[in-house]
This record gives C-alpha cells, sequence and structure tokens, in this order.
C-alpha cells in the first residue's frame, strides 16, 4: 500500500531543485507497492524530470508495465541513478540524460538520444517543472519570469516539437499541469501562469495531432509530497503542505503513477484533450 503521510511535517528547506534523501518524511515513489500488467509493453518512453518526485514515480509504474525509459533530469545525478536502479530492475532499459531543457539544442539532443537508442518514441512524458515563492510581485525578476516560462512552456513545446516525427499512430504526450491553472497560487504566479498555459497547450495539441493520430492529454497534481516542495516552499508552508485540501495531506508521487500510466494505455485510444485531476479531493473546472 502507498504510504500516506499528514502534516504537520518537520520544518525543512534544500536547496534547488532538492534531493529525495533529504525530505522528511521520504516520498513513496511506488518502490514497494506498484505492480505492473505489461499495459506498456514494448512501449518506448521519455520522461522529463524522471530523477525523482512525479517523474520517478511514473518511470518505475511505466517500467513495471513493461516499457523502456529516457529519464532527463537537470543534474541531480544520486536521483537520476537511483531511478535507473528500479527501472532496471524491473527488466527494462533505463538511459539518463542530464542537461538543461531551457535550451532548445537539449531538448532535441533527448529526443535524438531516445530515438537512437530505442528505434522510436511512443510515449512523451512532460513533466519537469521550476517553481519559486513570491510575496509580491516586485519580487519577480525579469529573469525568474523568463527562467519559469523557459523550462515549464517553452521546454514543452521543443521536446514535442522534435518528438511528433518519431512517433507513429498510437503514440502520446502526457503534460504535467497543475491544480493552479485552475487555481493559481498567488504566490507562486509565475508557475501557476504557465500551468494555464499548459492545459491550453495540451487542448489545441490534442486537436492538432489528431489526424496523425497522436493522443495529447493532461495531468493536473495537487500538492504532492516531491523535493520540490522544501527546496520553493517556506518553511511553515512545507510543514503543513496539504493541509488546504479535503484530504487533508498530500499525495505521494505513487497516487499520481495510475494516471500517467491509463492515459499512456493503447486502450484509452479516444482519451485525448483531457486533463485528469489528482488533488485529494479539490475540484478543478
Amino acid at each position: 500500500m502507498t504510504a500516506r503521510f499528514e502534516p504537520p511535517f518537520p520544518k525543512q528547506q534544500q536547496p534547488m531543485p532538492g534531493r529525495t534523501d533529504a525530505m522528511s518524511p521520504r516520498p513513496d515513489h511506488g518502490e514497494e507497492s506498484y505492480a505492473g500488467s505489461g499495459r506498456l509493453k514494448g512501449k518506448r518512453a521519455i520522461i522529463t524530470g524522471g530523477d525523482s518526485g512525479i517523474g520517478r514515480a511514473v518511470a518505475i509504474a511505466f517500467a513495471r508495465e513493461g516499457a523502456n525509459v529516457l529519464i532527463s533530469y537537470l543534474n541531480e545525478d544520486d536521483d537520476a541513478e537511483e531511478t535507473r536502479r528500479w527501472v532496471e530492475k524491473a527488466g527494462q532499459k533505463a538511459v539518463l540524460m542530464p542537461g538543461d531543457i531551457q535550451k532548445a539544442a537539449h531538448c532535441r539532443r533527448i529526443v535524438e538520444r531516445a530515438a537512437a537508442e530505442f528505434g522510436g518514441i511512443d510515449i512523451l512524458v512532460n513533466n519537469a517543472a521550476h517553481q519559486a515563492s513570491f510575496d509580491t510581485i516586485d519580487e519577480i525578476s525579469d529573469e525568474e519570469w523568463q527562467l519559469t516560462f523557459a523550462v515549464n512552456i517553452h521546454a514543452m513545446f521543443y521536446l514535442t516539437k522534435a518528438a511528433v516525427p518519431h512517433m507513429k499512430p498510437g503514440a502520446c504526450i502526457i503534460n504535467t499541469a497543475s491544480v493552479n491553472a485552475d487555481k493559481p497560487n498567488p504566490t507562486l504566479l509565475a508557475y501557476a501562469t504557465t500551468k494555464g498555459a499548459i492545459q491550453n497547450f495540451t487542448g489545441g495539441l490534442a486537436q492538432l495531432l489528431a489526424e496523425k493520430g497522436i493522443r495529447a492529454n493532461a495531468v493536473a497534481p495537487g500538492p504532492i509530497w516531491t523535493p520540490l516542495i522544501p527546496s520553493t516552499l517556506p518553511e511553515d508552508s512545507v510543514a503543513n503542505f496539504g493541509k488546504q485540501v479535503p484530504m487533508k495531506r498530500p499525495g505521494q508521487p505513487a497516487e499520481l503513477a495510475t494516471a500517467y500510466v491509463m492515459l499512456a494505455d493503447p486502450l484509452s485510444s479516444y482519451v485525448s484533450g483531457a486533463t485528469i485531476a489528482v488533488t485529494g479531493g479539490h475540484p478543478i473546472l
């Protein structure tokens, strides 16, 4: 069974982008609980931000469902190596690709590497994200605003554009949006704005790619216990993280994995342009 932790949590902060092992409690990515059933057998996936958090949970689930996985990440080599171990333990191939997805050229290299290693691409999970918390708009620098858009939405365009030529009918793209797309947190202004853009991008993309037989969907997480939290939010917010939703706790990364598997499953062939909410009971419109 997936671990479920309720606040208050120990006060903690980390430098960006955060590390899994420094978190208390340690997130559950499904290492001991997720059991696959071959739903993605033979599939080839790219997951950005696949080293930790939601990305690691999705990588583990995809591998146990039979997919090979390229794990894109910034520079968290220790986290990425652990994710690789879980993928390989499931009997699947794992390719690690560090680097900064702000850069269009690096995004293209990710896609080229996956296509070369796997012989094609069936699933693209655009999951990596940057966020930072600010109490006033005056505190948000031009550079911070541009960084957030570069990582969260520009990279999604670069990766998708590069991946589509390697995809055949039946392939899919899954973008990580957020409850912030529907109910923006004012202290996460830049992040929330990009998440609204991601939801719009996904809806337009689903229509644009339908004639190619490629599906595009989004997952909208609520508060999820990942390294992004202690590395980007104030200590008091971390200690009470998740208390605001009806379930009164944050979700664990493992609790999102089934949403990504469902959207990637070929049996979901009529699901495109959808946003799946995984929010602990908080409704989204």
